[in-house]
């Protein structure tokens, strides 16, 4: 009987383990322009899209754009491998995700930031 225990007790505690570490590789933290710079791990960073510095790279079918950081105007360049979402150019804000190498923000998921439909609304 004790057997039973002993097995059901270390099946628990290993979901617990494989639980505590898929939430750890999940939780991506948001963090500055240089600090993703200097980060290894994956990030997210968020910014507004510069206009006219946005184009598709057909031959790599890459997404390539510019983002300015809100709070330190600093500018990086992402590069999303990807479709470009549709609502990518009615976009406030970027949110990109991904990790940053040589001359660039490498971006595997991006969060489109669009205005609310209801911002704007006049009372009638």
């Amino acid at each position: 009987m004790k057997g039973k225990y002993i097995v059901g007790i270390i099946i628990m505690v290993g979901f617990i383990v494989f639980g505590a570490i898929s939430l750890k590789k999940s939780l991506t933290p948001y963090v500055s322009f240089a600090q993703a710079k200097q980060s290894p791990e994956t990030v997210q960073i968020i910014g507004k899209i510069v206009e006219g510095e946005t184009y598709y790279d057909t031959l790599a079918q890459n997404l390539v754009f510019t983002l300015t950081d809100k709070n330190s105007h600093e500018q990086m360049k992402v590069i999303y491998r990807g479709v470009k979402p549709g609502n990518f150019d009615q976009a406030v804000e970027i949110v990109a995700i991904g990790n940053y190498e040589a001359d660039a923000f490498h971006s595997d998921q991006l969060l489109v930031k669009c205005p609310s439909k209801y911002q704007g609304l006049e009372n009638k």
